[in-house]
Parts: structure tokens; C-alpha cells; sequence
């Protein structure tokens, strides 16, 4: 089994390494929800011994996205792939909450030859099944999903759902509220092949003059060594279970 750790600095990069993620989804702002990350966090992290995919995210908010928005998205794709990262995490949405496939192929085709995931704009789908279909057309090779509910427990039908009609085609990773306990829970109830988390806890505040004036964020998380391995470890026994 796969297990990606969500990053968005140096320090949890090196924690996740550390705990035995095996895959890395490199980020800035995960208080936000993840925003393409830095040049210089994508250099470091192109050294790192393991996978690497980057979002493509240029702004907090919902993923109905403009011309201008694809622009910066393609110009983030491109520096992606001069980074030497193995792939990208994104999506886009219509106003209805459908796929907007035209955007993601133009999306998808500067993508070429990178590792693909659709993250979570398909949690917002009317209609999971024909979201994994178009998923499947466009080429992405995973989908990140929590089955449009806020925790993967609440949301298990519908990735049960998703898992049984990608059948294979596409890998389906459950990500949100993914911990040693929900992971669990999630694996005896659907066989999936892919989990994401963010296996943080909270940042501890450094520098309170800088909390004071506002340059932390209340929301900022740091990644925990101790819960990627735990996490792992979770992983491992579903996955001896099943033989």
C-alpha cells in the first residue's frame, strides 16, 4: 500500500522521509488547503528519497478557474517539471460542482509524461461515477478523495463506490481525517490501495512577536514522524491481513 504525506516546508518534508511516507504531496499553505509550493521547497524536495507530486493550486478558495488562473497554473506545471518532481495534484470545477473538463485537459496535456492525482474538486461532483469515468478519460492515474463528506468514516460508501468503478484504471487514495484510527477503520471496510494524511499535529508558535503582529497563521500544522509511522504501521497490518 501507498501511504502519500501531504507537506508544505522543509521541516515536514524531513519528517515524513523520516517516518516512512511513500510519497510526498508538496504544498504551501496546507491551513489553506494546499497552494502550489515554492521553487526552493520544490528544489529541496527533489532530492528526496522518495516520490515527489506538487500541487498546482495558485489561490486559496474554490477551484472554478479563470484564464488568467490557467495561465499560472500551466507556468506552475511547467516549473514542476524543471524541478524534476515526479508529478502534480490538481483539479478545477465548474459552478455546478461538476468536473470542468475542458480546463483539465488543456491541464492534464502540459502534464504529459508527469504523475497525475486529482485531488479533492472531485468531492464536489454531483455524480461520483461519472467523475472516476472522466477522470479515467483524462488520464490521471490517482484520485484523491474523501467521499465528498469531511472525514474518510462519513464519506466510505461513496469511496467504496469510487474504488469499484475505477476497478483498477486509476488508483483511488482516500485523504482527509486519515489517521491511525480512521485508517483502520476505513481498510476493513473498503480494500484501497492509496492513503493520504497529513499526520501533523499543531505548530508550536516560534516567535510570538511574529504571532503577535499577525505573520503566523493559528491554523499552521507541523508534520509528525511519529504519526507518518504509526500511520504506516496501520497500513502494513491491513495489508498482511488481506494475504
Amino acid at each position: 500500500m501507498l501511504l502519500e504525506v501531504c507537506v508544505d516546508d522543509a521541516a515536514g518534508l524531513a519528517s515524513a522521509i523520516v517516518g516512512g511516507a511513500d510519497r510526498i504531496e508538496l504544498c504551501s499553505a496546507l491551513e489553506l488547503g494546499g497552494l502550489t509550493p515554492t521553487p526552493g521547497l520544490m528544489a529541496l524536495a527533489a532530492r528526496a528519497p522518495i516520490t515527489v507530486r506538487a500541487m498546482v493550486r495558485p489561490r486559496p478558495g474554490d477551484f472554478v478557474f479563470g484564464a488568467a488562473d490557467v495561465e499560472a497554473m500551466l507556468g506552475d506545471i511547467a516549473a514542476i517539471r524543471a524541478a524534476g518532481l515526479s508529478g502534480v495534484v490538481l483539479g478545477a470545477s465548474l459552478p455546478d460542482g461538476r468536473l470542468d473538463t475542458e480546463t483539465l485537459h488543456i491541464l492534464m496535456r502540459a502534464a504529459t509524461g508527469l504523475g497525475a492525482t486529482l485531488h479533492r474538486a472531485v468531492d464536489l461532483v454531483p455524480e461520483m461515477a461519472e467523475a472516476i469515468e472522466q477522470a479515467v478519460g483524462l488520464g490521471f492515474d490517482t484520485v484523491l478523495t474523501s467521499g465528498g463528506a469531511s472525514n474518510v468514516i462519513d464519506g466510505a460508501e461513496t469511496i467504496a463506490l469510487a474504488h469499484r468503478i475505477a476497478d483498477g484504471r486509476l488508483t483511488i487514495m482516500a485523504g482527509t481525517g486519515v489517521n491511525e484510527s480512521s485508517a483502520a477503520q476505513l481498510l476493513v471496510r473498503v480494500k484501497l490501495d492509496a492513503l493520504h494524511g497529513s499526520c501533523s499535529e499543531p505548530a508550536p508558535v516560534a516567535s510570538a512577536a511574529a504571532s503577535r503582529l499577525g505573520f503566523d497563521s493559528p491554523g499552521r500544522r507541523s508534520t509528525s514522524a511519529a504519526k507518518v509511522a504509526a500511520l504506516k504501521a496501520v497500513m502494513v497490518r491491513s495489508q498482511t491481513g488481506r494475504r
